[in-house]
């Protein structure tokens, strides 16, 4: 069993340092034992949250036994960090082991130095002061999370959601994922590179929503569909359809089903043993030369080399 250890800060965001607890303690494995153990410690025992004090039962020794460390956010950046936080944050760094961000937790990693020289991300409220303040550190703040590796930071707390389905994804693949996602009622997940937030236009006047077109897309994303394939399904012309796919999606309708082939190939990947040519015509592309192409274009690692890092146990 792996173990998650949450760090609680006086001043601590409670939806942030409620996410994590939520998301790990959740999830189980496929034969139904818990994946995770979740130690929420803190420096003194007794953390302000605000509104009320939190009682941790484990301190800061509970890191050096940790798999994954998340530092939710604080309410007021400008406070001082504990320097035994610090300290012992420099030191799980320094074991390797993985360290995550929620929201503004980005500044205690920043404080600690185990972002220097690393791209980060924080709250789009709070990402101009980060790189002002940190300016070794390459901050991105129009992306939901960044994951380095040893070292993850996300935007607001429901990307600290999306970072913390990540990170399951990342150890046990898509199927153990995609239950906990069902248990907290969340998409599995949102593209870490997807924008923090999207601008919508005032709805159609006739309250047009496109989920039926959307459903009928992801049963048939193996068909080759054009914009007039799409246009004729919803009854809408060509600039119609577009114009509300933009300010629905926040994104075009080929890129969206681009996107919906790829995801599609992911959980295929993670949870078949189907070739790589089969999951190719499966989500609609027309040889597995394009298919290869895009996805490594895309997501950064070849079909082949995605399967063995994400293919689930079992």
């Amino acid at each position: 069993m792996r173990v998650v250890a949450v760090v609680a800060l006086d001043d601590v965001v409670p939806s942030d340092l409620a996410i994590p607890c939520e998301v790990f303690e959740r999830t189980r494995l496929p034969d139904g034992r818990p994946a995770y153990q979740v130690r929420v410690c803190s420096a003194g025992g007794v953390v302000d949250a605000g509104m009320f004090e939190v009682r941790t039962r484990w301190d800061l020794g509970a890191l050096a036994g940790a798999d994954t460390v998340i530092v939710p956010g604080v309410r007021d950046v400008s406070l001082p960090v504990d320097p035994a936080v610090l300290a012992a944050l420099r030191a799980a760094a320094a074991a390797g082991t993985r360290i995550a961000s929620i929201c503004s937790g980005a500044f205690v990693l920043a404080e600690a130095g185990v972002l220097d020289g690393m791209r980060a991300t924080t709250h789009w409220l709070g990402a101009a002061a980060l790189a002002r303040r940190y300016p070794t550190i390459e901050v991105d703040p129009d992306v939901l999370f960044v994951d380095n590796g040893q070292i993850l930071t996300s935007a607001g707390a429901a990307a600290g959601m999306d970072l913390c389905l990540h990170m399951v994804r990342r150890d046990h693949g898509a199927a153990v994922a995609a239950d906990v996602a069902r248990l907290s009622v969340m998409p599995l997940e949102r593209a870490g590179g997807q924008a923090q937030f999207i601008v919508h236009s005032d709805p159609a006047p006739d309250g047009g929503s496109l989920q039926p077109l959307l459903v009928w897309l992801a049963e048939n994303l193996e068909r080759r569909l054009t914009l007039g394939d799409l246009a004729r399904q919803a009854r809408l012309s060509t600039r119609t359809l577009s114009r509300r796919f933009r300010e629905q999606t926040g994104t075009t309708p080929l890129q969206w089903i681009m996107r919906e082939r790829l995801r599609r190939a992911q959980h295929l990947l993670e949870t078949t043993g189907h070739s790589v040519d089969r999951i190719s015509a499966q989500v609609g592309f027309g040889s597995p030369t394009a298919f290869r192409d895009r996805f490594r274009q895309l997501v950064g690692v070849s079909p082949a080399s995605y399967r063995r890092s994400f293919r689930s146990p079992g």
